[in-house]
């Protein structure tokens, strides 16, 4: 139910080689109208990434005092850079193609990067961009009520015809009626919160009993 890394990725991506030279990549990126190339090396797992903004450190021209820091070194050494190994920014951000959405926004925010490049044994099978995360939303509201309905509350839960209703308005979903206890309830609200497409949860259910109170009769006081 929950959308994985791997089912919005996109597939194939374009690479090269860490002795690809600069106007090849630039060409490359040209041509194919992308702003960044992973670089992979002989096994295909990727080791860098080069950007529109590391090929353009050659028009910058830095040249950086004798004490500079990290970043102005790493500036002069693009801007003469004439292959992928040396132009390229590493180590290059990376997730697991079975990784949830949730992990790969997160990771996008920490790291503050546009993409993720997605692994799977360690080696380079796709490329997730931000719109990519946002593509999800785009689910109909009758396609994501009717997983909710099938998935969940009959396959899942075992919830019987009549129990429960759901509706599904812009992405939001509110659930109606009476489940037999408050896990089912709690666990309802969970589970279609995970589905692809939903915006928010309005768990509106109702339970018979409460199993998460142990009453003193069952431990024998």
């Amino acid at each position: 139910m929950c959308t994985t890394v791997s089912e919005v990725m996109t597939t194939d991506p374009i690479t090269v080689a860490p002795d690809t030279g600069y106007k090849q990549i630039a060409a490359l990126m040209a041509r194919r109208r992308i702003s960044a190339v992973p670089v992979v090396d002989d096994s295909g797992a990727p080791i860098g990434v080069v950007s529109e903004a590391d090929l353009l450190a050659r028009f910058r021209d830095p040249r950086p005092a004798l004490f500079a820091g990290h970043h102005a070194k790493d500036e002069s050494r693009k801007a003469k850079a004439l292959i992928a190994e040396d132009l390229m920014t590493a180590p290059v951000v990376t997730i697991e193609a079975g990784a949830s959405l949730a992990a790969a926004a997160i990771r996008l925010a920490k790291k503050d990067v546009r993409r993720l490049f997605v692994v799977e044994d360690a080696k380079l099978v796709g490329v997730v961009s931000r719109r990519d995360l946002l593509s999800t939303f785009r689910r109909p509201d009758e396609e994501i009520r009717g997983e909710i309905e099938r998935d969940i509350l009959a396959d899942t839960l075992w919830v019987g015809p009549g129990q429960a209703s759901v509706t599904v308005a812009d992405g939001v979903v509110t659930l109606l009626g009476r489940l037999d206890n408050r896990g089912a309830v709690e666990r309802a609200g969970t589970l279609a919160g995970e589905v692809p497409g939903v915006v928010d949860v309005r768990n509106r259910l109702d339970f018979v009993w409460d199993d998460d109170v142990i009453r003193p009769a069952s431990l024998g006081i």
